[in-house]
């Protein structure tokens, strides 16, 4: 069989401090409820500067600067032992300072929504300007026009009519509502939804600057997000895929928006594999942007112990799947783990269907994979907040079922855990931990032919819908590519070759006619 391959990756954090506090949901709840309180107070204490940021060791693994393994060798907690010459620009992304960052939401804003201060905006430019993945972006232009005065901004956002920009603690701009009274357009739903375009968008942009595809190269996109957009008619009718290429001019390419939570994403890269195996697209991307209401989700507990408030960063990612080159990791579309409406939502129900089944089927042994990259959460987000070590618990729950089948014996289960695992490294963004920060540093140890087999594997929460009290997961194999390229297929291009030739031959009998 011809199976598709994983051609490259990137990713992307941006630092957004301010977003925390403005529009982290835990925060902006608490201005609801308690407007006064401690935390509110005292967060501003604890935020890290973007130098702190770039250096801090599970990021600089998340751009591709480390290895996740190289984590163990550095003492915890991480936030105290930044990493020495550390830069913003990774081998498989980068980090982005807030202030670039919203001149990128002014850029990818197709209805003049986003108004930034005169001087602030001028700034910004100049920087873009500069950037190497978008210094030829037309979208730019944007930013020669359109600009504000502060007492404009002032009154907008005291008359409710448009959501805060704030940078170092200053009001810089703004994001207008779309419309008087849809809630689905208010200037809170459009400020989430251009921070996931345009995240999204610069990690596109950074794909196509690290890896040879270019935007002429993409047919499909797929979004796999968490967040909507549409109007009170259709609330979710998307489409950010289309949006995302319009900006990064991926004229030839279509897409759509695919949703479940956390495993979002591995749905979409499954779903990408099934595009190109079936040879109706040759090149498919997955992205996805990052969620500003996840920021400083558990701050408080942060704030309460101490700790600097780590889940300051939106998350962004793009994968490139294509045809068989000979030479990248094959996706394995006959080894896809799914968890079914009746596969159970006990932790070794889900382990059983997404991990264990699609195994059995293959004839593959747990032990035939060397990783696994689960939930890859970064342990000193989640820890203090009460959660644990996420990944952890999803290696040991891995390793004893092996233990269970008689894939391992049980006197070897720690080393089992060991061998199969890597420590959390990803921003708590929901979708972005699950799986697919891994994929770039598969890739290169497989190249490398230090890596042969991983499984990606993606789960998701059904129930914070509020429509079903399901769980979700989804899981595939990336494997070192063979360098055999089997035969037997169509050749598409003689294919097109052929319908060409007959259609001229038609067009000729009818005017013989």
């Amino acid at each position: 069989m011809n199976f598709p391959v994983l051609k490259g990756a990137a990713y992307a954090l941006i630092q957004a401090n301010d977003m925390v506090v403005h529009q982290g949901s835990t925060q902006t709840s608490e201005v609801r409820l308690n407007p006064d309180s401690e935390h509110l107070k005292e967060i501003h204490k604890h935020l890290r500067s973007f130098e702190d940021c770039v250096a801090y060791p599970p990021n600089q693994a998340y751009i591709g600067n480390i290895r996740p393994k190289d984590l163990n060798g550095i003492a915890r907690p991480w936030y105290e032992n930044p990493l020495k010459d550390a830069t913003r620009d990774g081998k498989h992304g980068e980090m982005m300072p807030l202030d670039e960052f919203y001149g990128l939401m002014k850029a990818v804003d197709a209805f003049d929504l986003v108004l930034l201060e005169e001087s602030f905006q001028n700034r910004v430019q100049e920087r873009l300007l500069a950037h190497p993945a978008v210094k030829g972006w037309k979208m730019l232009e944007k930013l020669n026009k359109n600009h504000a005065q502060q007492p404009q901004l002032d009154e907008l956002v005291a008359g409710h009519k448009a959501e805060p920009m704030y940078f170092e603690g200053k009001l810089i701009g703004c994001v207008k509502k779309a419309h008087d009274f849809d809630a689905a357009l208010s200037e809170h739903v459009m400020f989430e939804n251009l921070v996931s375009k345009a995240s999204a968008a610069f990690c596109l942009q950074l794909l196509f600057s690290k890896t040879g595809i270019t935007p002429s190269d993409v047919e499909y996109i797929i979004e796999c997000s968490e967040e909507a957009c549409g109007d009170m008619n259709q609330r979710g009718g998307g489409n950010f895929a289309k949006s995302i290429g319009e900006v990064c001019g991926c004229l030839n390419a279509t897409g759509s928006d695919t949703r479940s939570f956390c495993a979002g994403p591995a749905h979409a890269l499954v779903e990408a594999s099934a595009l190109v195996q079936a040879g109706i697209y040759k090149n498919v991307v997955v992205v996805a942007g990052g969620a500003s209401a996840k920021l400083g989700l558990n701050a408080k507990d942060h704030v309460k112990k101490g700790l600097p408030v780590l889940e300051d960063c939106l998350g962004a990612f793009a994968v490139h799947i294509g045809e068989n080159d000979g030479v990248s990791p094959v996706i394995r579309t006959d080894i896809v783990g799914r968890h079914t409406i009746g596969s159970g939502a006990s932790p070794q129900a889900v382990m059983q269907a997404i991990v264990a089944n699609p195994l059995d089927n293959a004839g593959v042994k747990l032990k035939d994979i060397d990783t696994f990259s689960v939930e890859m959460q970064n342990p000193e987000i989640t820890e203090p907040a009460g959660a644990g070590d996420v990944p952890k618990a999803n290696y040991k729950m891995i390793a004893a079922l092996g233990v269970m089948r008689g894939d391992f014996e049980k006197a070897d289960l720690n080393n089992v855990v060991e061998r199969i695992a890597m420590p959390g490294f990803a921003p708590t963004q929901g979708h972005i931990p699950s799986g697919v920060p891994f994929l770039a540093h598969c890739k290169e140890l497989m190249g490398e032919g230090k890596l042969n087999r991983a499984m990606i594997v993606g789960k998701g929460s059904l129930f914070l819908g509020r429509l079903t009290n399901l769980f979700d997961g989804v899981s595939f194999i990336v494997e070192k590519n063979s360098g055999v390229i089997s035969g037997g297929g169509v050749d598409k291009d003689a294919v097109r070759a052929m319908i060409a030739e007959a259609m001229q031959g038609f067009a000729a009998s009818l005017r013989a006619e």
